[in-house]
């Protein structure tokens, strides 16, 4: 926000009057930057929703059903991961609508707080998911490395569990951090700006 900076500058060489007039200009750009970011975290929910579920829509592949039908209780969680993550684009949507519409610095402040931390608990909910079907997926593979009659042991599973799993969940995360972090960092540079001018 290089047009923010220079406002700042000049908002401390000139007059009062000025000072009044630069104060609610800089409001109205902090505003609008982060319905901005708002919006296009709404977007890539929704982008990324509609990709991930479409190519496993396209995808028919019978070791997924074969997966499914061993877990049956994976795909109630599956269903379950839907609903979840519709609740939240659709959270994502009402906070952008309510950044655009705001006229106090007040609100701004706690609304930019709040849709970070829904973001954040939006990608905590991602990889909490991600290491319950990465736990059987996992087991699963290692499983059918084997033959049938030797399956792993319990012993190997937690090995599994402890070594492997965690990986999957890091990798998972480093992927929605970099989706969402660059905006959630932008976010938290207009709180700062809002907090330092104290509108």
């Amino acid at each position: 926000m290089k047009e923010l900076d220079l406002l700042k500058k000049d908002w401390k060489k000139d007059t009062k009057t000025f000072e009044q007039l630069s104060e609610g200009t800089i409001y109205k750009m902090i505003q609008k930057h982060s319905s901005s970011l708002a919006k296009w975290i709404l977007i890539i929910s929704i982008l990324e929703f509609l990709i991930l579920n479409g190519i496993s829509l396209f995808i028919n592949d019978e070791k997924i059903d074969g997966f499914l039908i061993k877990h049956p209780y994976l795909e109630i969680i599956n269903y379950l991961n839907y609903l979840v993550v519709i609740s939240f684009i659709v959270i994502f949507y009402k906070k952008y609508r309510s950044i655009s519409v705001l006229d106090s610095s007040k609100n701004l402040i706690e609304q930019i707080k709040t849709t970070r931390r829904v973001v954040n608990y939006y990608i905590f909910w991602n990889v909490l998911i991600g290491g319950v079907f990465g736990v059987f997926g996992a087991i699963d593979g290692f499983n059918n490395a084997h033959s049938k009659d030797n399956s792993l042991n319990t012993k190997t599973e937690y090995i599994i569990i402890i070594f492997i799993v965690p990986v999957i969940m890091i990798i998972i995360w480093g992927f929605y951090k970099l989706l969402y972090g660059g905006l959630l960092k932008k976010l938290n540079n207009n709180y700062k700006e809002l907090m330092k001018i104290d509108l």
